[in-house]
């Protein structure tokens, strides 16, 4: 019961802390007022779902796919009840998933063997961090590409 209450607030702590880059990125995107709150709701959830999904142990890269791919499918039901296009809701509330540590850990070791010159252990930083931030990248992109691909297509998917 104590671990649950654990993650219930760490869960709650994961998601509050996810709604402020959303609704300041969806600020700088210059969203309308009405739907700042949704940019939030969607940048909770998204990162909400990630955060439970690498709790049940998932990789990150899968983990931000699907949290992703719901914040599109809700970003698309938001946009059919407020007539509004799915990127007001959807891109501001990714921001929070954009792999800014494993970016930060790549640039850094290259930086490194820049200063210090080649060596094996900082090459495999390098390369395992800039390939982690890719496919994060790569992930949400194809998750937030999912609703699109899945509900305005011309011909039936089978």
């Amino acid at each position: 019961m104590n671990d649950l209450i654990s993650l219930m607030l760490a869960l709650g702590n994961d998601m509050f802390f996810a709604m402020i880059p959303a609704v300041g990125f969806a600020l700088v995107f210059n969203v309308p007022p009405k739907a700042l709150k949704y940019c939030a709701i969607g940048g909770a959830l998204g990162h909400g779902t990630r955060f439970l999904l690498m709790h049940w142990g998932m990789p990150i890269e899968w983990a931000t796919f699907a949290a992703a791919t719901l914040v599109g499918m809700i970003g698309v039901h938001w946009s059919h009840r407020f007539l509004a296009h799915p990127k007001v809701f959807t891109v501001a509330a990714m921001i929070p998933m954009v792999p800014g540590v494993f970016t930060y850990k790549a640039m850094i070791a290259i930086v490194e063997i820049n200063h210090r010159g080649f060596s094996m252990e900082l090459w495999g930083v390098m390369i395992e961090n800039l390939l982690k931030a890719i496919f994060i990248v790569a992930a949400l992109a194809i998750g937030l590409a999912m609703p699109g691909l899945l509900f305005y297509r011309r011909r039936p998917v089978v």
